[in-house]
């Protein structure tokens, strides 16, 4: 099974204290299997040019996230499939934002399982499979 990584998926090994329990899983996936979408990767670079520490932040993502996936284009082909989606949900009267619908129409694609600690977001997404692993490490523990 291949993945597309979400933005905050990316983001989670790069925090000071991330989810051990999805580090762990991080590890048994082979790079081969490990993608995100450009729009990821924008989102990425908004925030780290949002904040008082820009240069570390853009080191982080270029040295660290970079070299871990292999990047996906927006193109033509996940646009038309981003076209269906927006079209349908907003049919059914539920909207979602444009990245997450692009993020979402990248994976569906390519046939890649999303990774993500914003299942709720794509959970009306016709065709969508969110992998579990960042919501398990984040939940609290009973």
């Amino acid at each position: 099974m291949a993945y597309l990584f979400d933005t905050d998926a990316l983001s989670e090994p790069l925090r000071r204290q991330p989810a051990n329990a999805y580090l762990a899983w991080l590890d048994t996936i082979p790079r081969a299997e490990q993608f995100t979408s450009a729009v990821c990767i924008g989102e990425l670079y908004k925030g780290a040019f949002r904040v008082p520490d820009t240069p570390r932040h853009v080191r982080n993502i270029e040295a660290r996230v970079l070299p871990a996936v292999t990047v996906l284009p927006y193109d033509v082909a996940v646009a038309r499939v981003y076209g269906e989606i927006e079209a349908a949900l907003a049919r059914a009267g539920q909207r979602l934002a444009d990245a997450d619908l692009q993020i979402a129409a990248t994976a569906i694609y390519h046939g890649l399982e999303l990774v993500t600690g914003n299942a709720r977001h794509f959970a009306r997404v016709p065709h969508m499979r969110v992998h579990p692993a960042l919501l398990a490490a984040r939940a609290p523990r009973r």
